[in-house]
């Protein structure tokens, strides 16, 4: 087969591959684990008091950070963390418009976000991290990670799709810092710190199940409708918050995106407007990824194939370039070719 002939038909593979090839490459998504707690947080609900965030830092005895151009008003008071990082492990945001007259508006109005570890049930992170340093829990499904593993590579952070662990690049030994939903407290019998004080059940834990069921009816319910909200932990003995409902996005996001999430979102606009991904898959990334690795690597059939093919390329051009050098016979090299070569080259 001519070379030209050999990369049409490569580039027509190619174009057919992605819809059945893709398709067989995966591997089977991981289901939900049989116990999976996790949060479901509610943006209408959510009045952006930031005492979460209080709460995770000393629960998790994180330091506060401070911008350096608050500096002069800001003696150590207040922290005022623009964004996830090593030590601030669950942030509040906004989406704002306009004049911000109303929550939960697209056009001139305002909405908050919870953003942290999402808990996917097919974690990019763990998938990605070498040494098992990110862990997913066969039961409860919280994803965790252990410093005295990891070796700082930052694969997990490059691979989480909404951006969540970050590595610290102040310290010459940096470590990945992420929400661990308080995996401490709950070995103790407690809940995560944020759901514990938030004042409203905007951040509620439990059960996915339960979580699931929670959500459901709440988006079942005609906005404006009164409505109790569990505080806390679902199906806890606290006293409620007595709520009218939001104008909700009649999706539960966590549901299905890139596999299932074990903290799941409602909310009054877009989810694209509090910038969680929405163009992403059903299935998570790992599905392709670990399947395309295995298949390739089974029995080392992929690398043995490719080696082979480099070596037939690399003998085949050898003999071209012998065939079309006059110094070569069909017998090999003349006796005295290298002297003749070196003659020709200068």
């Amino acid at each position: 087969m001519k070379r030209r002939d050999f990369l049409k038909a490569t580039a027509a593979l190619a174009a057919a591959a992605p819809a059945a090839g893709q398709a067989a490459l995966m591997r089977e998504p991981k289901p939900m684990p049989p116990q999976a707690i996790g949060m479901l947080y509610d943006s209408t609900l959510c009045i952006g008091c930031k005492a979460c965030m209080s709460a995770c830092k000393e629960a998790n005895d994180l330091p506060p950070e401070r911008l350096p151009e608050g500096g002069e008003w800001n003696t150590g008071t207040w922290d005022t963390p623009l964004d996830l990082s090593p030590t601030t492990y669950n942030i509040i945001k906004a989406y704002v418009n306009g004049t911000r007259a109303e929550k939960d508006r697209v056009e001139d109005g305002y909405a908050f976000v919870k953003r942290h570890c999402l808990h996917c049930v097919d974690p990019s992170c763990v998938s990605a991290c070498p040494v098992s340093a990110m862990h997913k829990d066969p039961l409860t499904g919280l994803v965790s990670h252990d410093p005295s593993l990891c070796i700082g590579c930052r694969y997990c952070v490059y691979s989480c799709p909404f951006g969540v662990p970050r590595y610290n690049y102040d310290d010459p030994f940096g470590q990945i810092g992420k929400c661990q939903l308080c995996s401490h407290l709950l070995a103790e019998g407690g809940i995560p710190a944020c759901c514990d004080v938030c004042p409203t059940g905007a951040s509620l834990f439990g059960p996915v199940e339960q979580l699931k069921a929670e959500a459901q009816r709440r988006l079942a319910a005609a906005p404006g409708t009164e409505l109790e909200f569990p505080r806390g932990e679902i199906g806890s003995d606290r006293p409620t918050h007595v709520a009218a409902t939001g104008n909700y996005q009649q999706h539960l996001y966590g549901d299905r995106e890139l596999g299932g999430t074990q903290v799941m979102y409602l909310a009054g606009v877009p989810f694209d407007k509090l910038g969680l991904p929405t163009d992403v898959p059903d299935v998570g990334y790992p599905t392709l990824s670990e399947g395309l690795q295995h298949t390739l690597y089974k029995g080392m059939a992929g690398p043995a194939l490719l080696l082979g093919g480099l070596v037939f390329l690399a003998r085949r051009n050898i003999k071209r370039n012998q065939a079309d050098d006059p110094l070569f016979t069909d017998e090999g090299m003349e006796p005295d070719a290298a002297a003749k070569k070196e003659e020709k080259d200068s």
